[in-house]
């Protein structure tokens, strides 16, 4: 009996962390295609209209900005070719239930190598058929 329970505790084990690894996957995949302006890679593990959110912090007021995707595809396809953009994720909280998913990424984000600024990112995604999709991401932005 020990061994069919330790067996069934495994397996979903296994199971969580797959959906886990997916989520970070769709993740990277969105940042890859960011750093290399390829809006196609990106639009891959993004919902169509996908909400785009961004708080500006400064002192102890916030400024929440809205864009839409079709702004957020012309602003990555416009980066010039000798601009490099990094955003360094530097660690995944992924919670998953059923088709949803939340991760909370803190992270840096670096323009030519040098420190622009840094805050959290936050994405829900949608399991569609399988594959985990991209439906929100709000970030906080402080210099």
């Amino acid at each position: 009996m020990k061994k069919i329970i330790l067996l069934f505790v495994f397996s979903i084990s296994l199971s969580i962390n797959a959906q886990e690894r997916e989520v970070k996957e769709a993740i990277i995949t969105f940042f890859d295609g960011m750093h290399t302006s390829d809006t196609l890679k990106i639009k891959s593990v993004c919902v169509k209209d996908i909400l785009l959110q961004s708080i500006s912090e400064g002192g102890e007021k916030g400024k929440l900005t809205e864009g839409t995707a079709e702004d957020f595809y012309k602003s990555i396809a416009s980066i010039p070719s000798d601009m490099k953009i990094e955003e360094r994720l530097l660690s995944y909280k992924i919670q998953i239930d059923g088709t949803m998913a939340h991760a909370w990424t803190p992270y840096e984000f670096y323009i030519n190598d040098k420190l622009s600024h840094k805050g959290v990112n936050s994405f829900s995604l949608f399991n569609d058929n399988g594959t985990w999709k991209i439906v929100h991401i709000i970030d906080t932005r402080r210099r």
